[in-house]
């Protein structure tokens, strides 16, 4: 038979600092906080999990699982018996399964059988606090698969909930935004991996789920997804027309914060059409929207980097190194870099990549090769558009500084990356 392997058991895992052992060892005390009696898996249970070999553990495990990790089964990456035993296809997986837990929540509420169960904003909250954590994943690792997979498992999670009992409308339109914030994390994911094909598909799933919940601040963040993928693919028409969907939204006049997180996206993309005025002057308006705005606000925990300035600075620099303003691309970087918090690793590690590059285009290349290797390996390897980013620096420096000092240091620090000097 074959198996899938449930990597996002494993990312979870790894985020969280699990072996195979230790974790099985935290499941086993959580079994008997449960039952009274301890577990008794041990490492070869959990590789068993892991490599797909056993894909709905019992339910006493089930759990201690969710008990332990606050995930249910599903969001771990199991799969129910009942369900296709493929984690491929997605969309149709979600299909099958959301038309069979309806037929399961009509049944539960025809005659003669019990009330089903009543969905409250207690469940949203629930699902909102997972939300926080796979922001949080994401500022830490990036694009990686197990975050895209959790997103996509967690917006299974939410749409399952809709069919699981009656809600108000006010509590069914915060279910469907939920399920868009995950699916645009999923999304979001893909697109920092540069896996731009799966990325469309989550796009329009997720704009399919944010009409139907009517929040406007999840449609924004889901155009201006689009904007940052179709500018990553260097489709500046396509990322601009996105822009002008989030831009356009009335929230943006609403709360000048979005203003101007729209406004640094768009002057982002420009840079990529050589246009210096218009550069200018959507930078100028990102700037004045961000001085207008209120900070006390209550707005989405992934505007975090929006609410101080951080965000502002990395889309300056964008604009302005796509421009070839390496200057003021440096001055950008390095006010970015004191703004950004320091569990945002990812974008740390790609402004400051970026930080080389501007030095090293300014014919400083001992200073732009001290910069680069400032970069921990783990992220540098880890992380698509990180390890781009520095394949192509090395390459630059081969050209700007044959058979100097800094690329013997670059080549020697690079020399277990594979193909990145």
């Amino acid at each position: 038979m074959n198996t899938i392997r449930n990597t996002v058991l494993e990312a979870w895992m790894a985020e969280h600092g699990y072996s195979s052992n230790s974790f099985a060892e935290a499941v086993n005390t959580a079994i008997g906080q449960l039952t009274g009696r301890v577990g008794g898996l041990d490492g070869s249970s959990v590789r068993a999990w892991k490599a797909g070999r056993v894909t709905w553990p019992k339910s006493a495990t089930r759990k201690a699982l969710e008990n332990l990790t606050g995930l249910s089964a599903v969001a771990l990456g199991f799969i129910p018996r009942t369900r296709p035993p493929s984690r491929k296809g997605t969309d149709v997986n979600r299909r099958t399964l959301v038309g069979g837990l309806a037929a399961a929540a009509a049944a539960a509420a025809a005659p003669g059988t019990a009330s089903p169960r009543r969905i409250g904003m207690s469940d949203v909250a629930r699902l909102n606090q997972r939300f926080a954590e796979i922001i949080a994943s994401d500022h830490r690792h990036g694009g990686q698969p197990g975050i895209e997979q959790r997103a996509s498992a967690l917006a299974e999670e939410a749409l399952n909930l809709q069919n699981s009992g009656s809600a108000t409308q006010r509590v069914r339109g915060s279910l469907y935004a939920s399920a868009a914030a995950f699916r645009s994390s999923a999304m979001w994911a893909a697109i920092d991996g540069r896996r731009y094909d799966i990325a469309k598909a989550h796009m329009r799933e997720a704009q399919a789920l944010a009409e139907m919940s009517g929040d406007q601040a999840i449609k924004f963040r889901i155009w201006s997804h689009a904007g940052t993928m179709y500018r990553h693919m260097g489709r500046p028409a396509d990322a601009l027309a996105a822009n002008d969907v989030a831009r356009n939204l009335h929230l943006t006049r609403r709360d000048p914060l979005f203003a101007c997180l729209g406004h640094a996206r768009h002057a982002a993309t420009l840079g990529l059409t050589g246009d210096r005025s218009a550069v200018r002057q959507a930078l100028g308006s990102a700037r004045d929207a961000f001085e207008r705005a209120d900070p006390d606000l209550d707005r989405p925990m992934w505007m975090t980097a929006v609410r101080n300035g951080a965000e502002l600075e990395t889309l300056s620099l964008s604009a302005h190194f796509r421009l070839g303003d390496y200057e003021r691309a440096e001055a950008h970087a390095h006010r970015s870099l004191v703004l950004l918090h320091p569990q945002m690793r990812r974008d740390r590690a790609i402004n400051t990549a970026r930080l080389a590059h501007a030095q090293l285009h300014q014919v400083a290349p001992d200073a732009a090769t001290a910069t680069a290797m400032r970069i921990p390996p783990e992220t540098a390897t880890q992380h698509a558009r990180v390890m781009r980013s520095l394949r192509q620096f090395g390459t630059t420096l081969h050209t700007f500084a044959p058979g100097s000092t800094a690329l013997r240091a670059w080549s020697e620090h690079t020399a277990g990356w594979g193909t990145v000097s």
